[in-house]
């Protein structure tokens, strides 16, 4: 059972960071450097589409990673995957206090209709965002450590 689970986890959880990483790194910096109205237009959709995705995908993994401590509690892999368990709480709730008021704000925004500081507001969405990745990496390794440790 804790075997399976710990696939399970790694597996969501990998998936996860690895769609957060091609976020932060590839997708948003070539948004940012379209013209105004296909960056606004592009980020929009992209934040409607992993605004509804993404809450379920952080709630998940946390959700796994508890389960996986809870059925190894005793063992240094719960220790472990507490530790994690903790880092992706941390996640989340930096996403709901900081990200997600940016990301709400920016997925009305239009070509005709923006904020002169739009190029600024994703600019520290993005920043607010490898910190967020930052931290789901480091957790990510806590639970492949917990999953692989005896």
């Amino acid at each position: 059972m804790a075997s399976v689970l710990a696939v399970v986890t790694a597996t969501v959880v990998g998936l996860m960071v690895g769609v957060e990483l091609a976020v932060a790194f590839v997708l948003n910096p070539i948004l940012l450097r379209l013209p105004v109205g296909a960056s606004l237009a592009a980020r929009a959709d992209g934040g409607r589409m992993l605004g509804r995705l993404m809450p379920f995908w952080y709630v998940g993994s946390l959700v796994l990673t508890a389960a996986l401590a809870a059925v190894t509690w005793g063992t240094s892999t719960a220790t472990t995957a507490v530790v994690a368990g903790v880092l992706l709480a941390v996640s989340v709730v930096l996403s709901v206090a900081l990200l997600v008021p940016i990301n709400n704000r920016s997925i009305t925004w239009t070509a005709e209709s923006h904020p002169d500081d739009w190029r600024e507001q994703h600019r520290r969405w993005d920043r607010l965002h490898h910190v967020r990745v930052a931290v789901i990496v480091v957790a990510f390794v806590l639970v492949l450590v917990a999953a692989t440790t005896p």
